[in-house]
C-alpha cells in the first residue's frame, strides 16, 4: 500500500494571524481547528482583552490544543506578526475594490504547497468588523471561501478550520494542480530563473520608498493621493516580487529623486 507524499515543509512554514480577536474561545478553537489538520504557528495581533492565551475560556476552547496557545505569540503590530513572511494572504467574507487578486482557499493551498521553502501567513480579522483595508492591501491574495451567498457568515474558527483542511489536503501529495503555480527555485522542469521571493517587510519598505518618491517628483498629491497608492499595491500583488525586483524598484524610485534633484 502506497502511502500518500506529505510536504511536511507546509506545517512548518504557514503561519496563522488572528488580528483584534474579541473572544477568548475563538482562539482557542482556531488553536484546535489547527492542530487537527497539523499546524502550529499562532500569532495575536493586538487582541482586545489581557492575557488572551491563558484566558480560561480560550484553553477550554482549544479542548487538547493547549501546547499550540502556549507556544503562540502576541504582538503588538502586523509588521511584527509578518516578521519572515514571504506571502501574506487576508481571509475576508468582503470583497475590495482594490484588493489584491482573490483566490479561493484551495487555489491558495495549492500554490503555497508547491512552493516548499516559503514562509506564508493566513491573515484572520475581527469577529465583527473583519479586516481593514490598509492590511488586506498589503496582503499578495485575499482569500474568499465560496459559501452560500444567501448566508455567508463563518466562525472565525470555522473560516481557519476551511483554510488548515485545504492546506493539508494539498500538502499530503505536494503536487501543484493549478496552471498558475511557479515551481520551486531548483525544480528540473523549472523554465528561466527565479529568485528568493521578497519578504512582507521588503515590499512594505518599498511601497514606502516608492510613495515618497512620487510625491517628491510632483506625480502624487500627498494632499490628494486619491486611490494611486492601493492601484499600484494590487498591481504588484499579482506579480509576487522577487528581492531583487523589489531592489530594481526600490533604484528606479532613487534615480526618479536624483534626476529631479539635478
Amino acid at each position: 500500500m502506497n502511502l500518500p507524499q506529505i510536504n511536511t515543509s507546509l506545517f512548518k512554514q504557514l503561519r496563522f494571524i488572528l488580528v483584534e480577536t474579541s473572544r477568548a474561545g475563538n482562539i482557542g478553537a482556531v488553536a484546535r481547528a489547527m492542530k487537527t489538520m497539523g499546524f502550529s504557528d499562532l500569532v495575536l495581533v493586538t487582541p482586545r482583552f489581557e492575557h488572551a492565551l491563558q484566558d480560561p475560556e480560550a484553553v477550554a476552547f482549544a479542548s487538547g490544543a493547549g501546547d499550540i496557545l502556549a507556544g503562540a505569540r502576541v504582538v503588538g503590530s502586523m509588521a511584527e506578526a509578518l516578521d519572515g513572511v514571504h506571502f501574506a494572504a487576508a481571509v475576508s467574507a468582503r470583497l475590495r475594490e482594490y484588493s489584491p487578486p482573490v483566490l479561493t482557499p484551495r487555489q491558495v493551498a495549492e500554490q503555497l504547497s508547491a512552493q516548499p521553502g516559503l514562509r506564508a501567513a493566513l491573515i484572520f480579522g475581527n469577529e465583527r468588523f473583519g479586516l481593514p483595508n490598509d492590511i488586506v492591501e498589503k496582503c499578495n491574495v485575499l482569500i474568499n471561501i465560496p459559501a452560500n451567498p444567501d448566508y455567508s457568515s463563518l466562525n472565525l474558527s470555522q473560516a481557519a478550520q476551511v483554510l488548515a483542511y485545504e492546506c493539508r489536503m494539498a500538502a499530503l501529495d505536494g503536487a501543484p494542480r493549478a496552471m498558475n503555480v511557479r515551481q520551486p527555485a531548483g525544480d528540473a522542469n523549472e523554465i528561466g530563473f527565479q529568485g528568493e521571493a521578497a519578504s512582507a517587510a521588503q515590499i512594505e519598505g518599498m511601497y514606502q520608498h516608492l510613495e515618497q518618491s512620487l510625491v517628491e517628483i510632483g506625480f502624487l498629491d500627498a494632499g490628494n493621493p486619491r486611490k494611486l497608492m492601493p492601484r499600484l499595491k494590487r498591481m504588484f500583488a499579482r506579480a509576487r516580487l522577487e528581492q531583487e525586483e523589489v531592489n530594481i524598484l526600490r533604484g528606479i524610485a532613487r534615480h526618479m529623486v536624483g534626476r529631479r534633484k539635478d
